[in-house]
């Protein structure tokens, strides 16, 4: 059963999951959404579900011209060998203010259908928007998701934040999220272009800048991480051409 809001946040809360946010519950119940939930699915069904919906999610931006990117261990991921971590619940994008506020107007709420190339798997996704968005600050922090890419099959989804010049005056060509992560816009753009799970993606122009910031330079270069080994292989760009790159880790 969903956790009930426990306090006025929760309460203004538009995302809801059905748990994993008090001490001692399963911290796997966070990364649904309440509405598409009928239970944990399994490792295989995760993965399977993870990859396909970021298949989805990059080639239907790409096709309706919106401007997203992959983040934080999301981009990790990229980083060490263009998929998914093999212990990530969800994936993690952004996109610019101005598009955010484009999906809120022109896609809330709309549903988008995927087959995969041999036609064996077929979802409908939701994307959809909180009406949150549009406050630049975190507020309460209830809110600090700005839209969902949701699997209507079991609920797992992939979070959209949005970035914008919240402090112009005191922080000039800083966009922000509202979970406090800060970026130069020099250091996102010019977008590059790679391919993540097998599909064209953009990637943070200073990608590795980036990823040091978060999580420190030792994320780029440590092999294991929760029992797995990441370092089979790798997808980079060429620091000067921005071009696509591949070869084993050394």
């Amino acid at each position: 059963m969903p956790t009930p809001p426990s306090n006025e946040a929760d309460q203004n809360k538009y995302f809801h999951e059905p748990g994993g946010h008090e001490p001692g519950e399963d911290d796997r119940l966070g990364h649904y959404d309440t509405r598409y939930f009928h239970g944990l699915v399994s490792l295989d069904e995760r993965t399977e579900t993870l990859t396909h919906m970021v298949r989805a999610y990059l080639t239907t931006f790409r096709k309706l011209g919106l401007e997203t990117w992959i983040a934080h261990g999301t981009l990790l991921g990229w980083w060490w060998n263009g998929k998914i971590l093999p212990w990530d619940w969800d994936v993690d994008t952004q996109v610019s203010g101005a598009t955010l506020m484009y999906m809120a107007e022109n896609c809330n709420r709309t549903t988008h259908d995927y087959v995969s190339d041999d036609k064996e798997y077929r979802r409908t996704y939701l994307l959809d928007v909180n009406p949150w968005s549009k406050q630049r600050d975190p507020g309460d922090g209830a809110n600090i998701i700005d839209a969902r890419w949701i699997d209507t099959t079991n609920g797992l989804y992939i979070d959209i934040t949005g970035l914008s010049e919240v402090h112009p005056e005191e922080k000039p060509g800083i966009w922000s999220c509202k979970n406090f992560h800060d970026y130069r816009i020099r250091d996102l753009y010019p977008m590059r272009e790679s391919i993540f799970e097998g599909v064209r993606a953009r990637i943070p122009y200073a990608y590795d800048q980036i990823l040091v910031q978060e999580y420190a330079a030792q994320a780029l270069v440590n092999t294991t991480h929760e029992g797995y080994d990441v370092a089979h292989g790798f997808h980079g760009l060429n620091a000067d051409t921005g071009t696509d790159i591949g070869g084993m880790k050394t």
